[in-house]
């Protein structure tokens, strides 16, 4: 009896934290981790397209940095979106 109370209050507590969603940090570093594999595939095709690999590096600077943050604020307000959950 005590050990099935225990049990649901465990399982409670999972099922609160899934609805919760993502927390910032996670958000994070889905950004980032997303962002080194499109980075890296900026860089492959500026390169290819201009045969310059430093105007390659620096396109693919300048789309990490907006592209990252826009992501970043994409994810968040999805997470406030309640349709679908």
């Amino acid at each position: 009896m005590i050990l099935d109370k225990v049990l649901q209050a465990n399982s409670d507590k999972k099922a609160r934290q899934k609805a919760s969603g993502d927390k910032i940090s996670r958000s994070i570093a889905k950004s980032v981790s997303w962002r080194i594999v499109g980075t890296m595939d900026t860089i492959l095709i500026s390169w290819f397209v201009t045969g310059t690999f430093k105007l390659a590096l620096s396109i693919g600077f300048i789309e990490l940095v907006t592209k990252m943050t826009l992501y970043f604020v994409h994810e968040r307000v999805w997470e406030r979106i309640k349709w679908g959950k």
